[in-house]
């Protein structure tokens, strides 16, 4: 199946960048262009793609507002933020919006189309290290002095072994990765993973690890 990208950059050289790089790939698609966050929101109504590229500074509405209504209004599409720089305080805001992960503007045409890719097939957490970094960093900056009450039902949920699964998850482990971590099947983890989400009311791997910092399981650092 061929993955709908819409590209959404305020900058024209950017999104025409992108556009012909990703539409030069077999598997993908550009199936249109936004200049802002509002604009974007417009597109995803209209073209319904699987992953939206978002840069975050844009005029009218930025990059967090719009991933934040997208999520809210849309069921399937993955956003994937566009930034500069990986330290971005913006970005971690846009993960804890609904965002699937991160990607740095200046970026290789491969690492553009695999970090596509790997969104619309639902990993979501991409470039592991970076990302993991990236939350560390900025989930200091949580308002919530501790664990926040609906988060500690909720993690109240789940079993000993998906709690260490969740915690893994966060270290930036693949399912793979943590299969040989804890010595069995990856179906099995791909299980583990799928009721973590399900009890947390989460949409995707990075969400999970968002939520293992935030509710402490993690510790900063």
């Amino acid at each position: 199946m061929t993955i709908r990208v819409l590209v959404a950059d305020d900058q024209m050289m950017v999104r025409e960048g992108f556009s012909v790089l990703l539409n030069a790939m077999p598997d993908i698609e550009v199936v249109g262009e936004a200049v802002n966050g509002r604009e974007a929101l417009e597109k995803v109504r209209e073209l319904a793609p699987d992953v939206v590229l978002m840069d975050i500074r844009m005029p009218e509405l930025n990059g967090i507002e719009a991933t934040r209504e997208i999520i809210a209004a849309d069921g399937t599409a993955k956003v994937l933020v566009l930034t500069t720089f990986d330290l971005d305080e913006y970005v971690y805001q846009a993960l804890r919006a609904g965002a699937s992960g991160f990607l740095l503007k200046d970026a290789s045409a491969r690492q553009l189309a695999d970090g596509v890719r790997v969104v619309a097939s639902g990993e979501a957490l991409l470039a592991p290290s970076v990302t993991r970094r990236l939350i560390t960093e900025f989930s200091k900056l949580s308002e919530a002095p501790g664990i926040p009450a609906t988060a500690q039902a909720a993690y109240g949920d789940l079993t000993e072994r998906e709690t260490e699964v969740l915690v893994l998850i966060a270290q930036g482990l693949s399912n793979s990765e943590i299969a040989g971590r804890l010595v069995v099947a990856e179906s099995t983890i791909k299980t583990h993973v799928s009721r973590i989400l399900v009890k947390l009311g989460l949409r995707d791997r990075t969400q999970a690890a968002v939520f293992a910092y935030e509710a402490r399981l993690v510790t900063p650092g």
